[in-house]
């Protein structure tokens, strides 16, 4: 099919609603699937303690013959999920503390988590929310976010509400209107910000309906989340095109992940194809986060410091993620990058260079030359 990239709104396409019905929705759709009867009763078991939801154009990525397929491993369940470690959290990143209203987070003084939704388009396997996740339903209403919204309206510090969950994206246009126009009428409130996967992994959702949903007074950023460069496509090209001929700015944060993308070929590519192909900006890769049952995914920092500075000598700046943890307690995220000070001495530091030598650098100032 030839899709005509600069005009993605008349592209003829299935409906976004077709593309989840024919997907993996629930765990008797696992049976489906071209797994032996090992992994297929695994990965039963797997799903029932956390959602299982793969919508199609995302499950036709797999490469089945590839018992490590890194689309594969996003969102397959593993019996490895089941398998509980010694310091794994149900609240990876601290949100619970940091909730004065239902459906908020207010950990930054400037900016808040907005939860219109804790449901998603595609359940990954690895999420940091997904004890959230899988409780009771828990969609959108407008009644649910009244006492958020109040919270946000008489808080004039708060400049950006960042919409999350969940996946923001899997509501309807109607629903997502609703949304921007209630934020709009908050008059401190600078910009929209939206998490989500459904660029990636359901990217007929980005229809001319969503985008003009968005459309408003505030600046929209969507922040996407491609680990994979085998998860940009044709249709995902297309759908970053439409956000950006809407004057949305879009930037991606990626998870490092062991056995998808821990190799420094794999996230130079993903890094390349992104700025390159799709005009997403890198923008962060998060080292794995505390979420139970994930220790089989989750990389050493040292590994991940080792990675980031390979691809600081192969990227051009443009290209570079900041590769961050984010802090248990609640402390945000904080750059891990291995320090290129090694020390200092009066105004005379020594900094090593991307070619490892370490060299004198003296500052001058106009304090420094007295």
């Amino acid at each position: 099919m030839t899709i005509d990239l600069k005009h993605p709104a008349t592209t003829p396409e299935p409906t976004w609603q077709d593309d989840v019905r024919a997907g993996v929705r629930h765990v008797r759709d696992l049976s489906s699937l071209p797994l032996s009867p090992a992994e297929r009763e695994a990965a039963q078991a797997a799903a029932a303690a956390h959602k299982v939801r793969v919508p199609k154009p995302y499950l036709d990525l797999i490469d089945w013959n590839d018992p490590n397929d890194p689309i594969r491993a996003q969102v397959i369940p593993s019996p490895d999920e089941v398998v509980a470690t010694d310091g794994e959290l149900d609240d990876p990143i601290g949100d619970h503390a940091f909730s004065p209203a239902p459906r908020l987070t207010h950990r930054h003084a400037d900016r808040v988590l907005l939860f219109p939704t804790y449901q998603c388009a595609v359940y990954c396997r690895f999420c940091f929310r997904k004890e959230s996740l899988t409780s009771i339903g828990r969609g959108y209403t407008s009644e649910a976010l009244e006492p958020a919204l109040a919270y946000i309206a008489t808080r004039p510090e708060i400049r950006e509400v960042i919409l999350t969950g969940g996946d923001p994206l899997s509501l309807p246009d109607k629903a997502l209107a609703e949304i921007r126009a209630r934020l709009e009428a908050i008059p401190h409130l600078r910009l929209l910000r939206i998490h989500t996967r459904v660029p990636v992994a359901l990217p007929s959702r980005i229809t001319t309906g969503l985008v003009e949903a968005l459309q408003g007074r505030l600046m929209v950023t969507v922040v996407t989340h491609f680990n994979h460069a085998r998860e940009i496509t044709e249709a995902t090209e297309v759908a970053c095109r439409t956000m950006r001929l809407a004057g949305f700015v879009l930037l991606n944060q990626s998870v490092l992940l062991k056995g998808v993308n821990d190799k420094v070929e794999v996230l130079e590519e993903l890094c390349r194809e992104l700025m390159y192909r799709l005009g997403v900006k890198p923008y962060y890769l998060h080292h794995g986060d505390l979420a139970r049952g994930m220790a089989h995914r989750r990389t050493t920092i040292a590994e991940g410091q080792a990675l980031v500075a390979q691809l600081r000598k192969r990227l051009s700046g443009i290209c570079n993620p900041t590769y961050v943890i984010d802090l248990p307690d609640g402390g945000g995220k904080v750059p891990l990058a291995a320090s290129h000070i090694e020390g200092r001495d009066g105004e005379t530091w020594r900094i090593r260079g991307q070619d490892g030598k370490v060299r004198e650098y003296r500052e001058v100032t106009a304090e420094t030359s007295i």
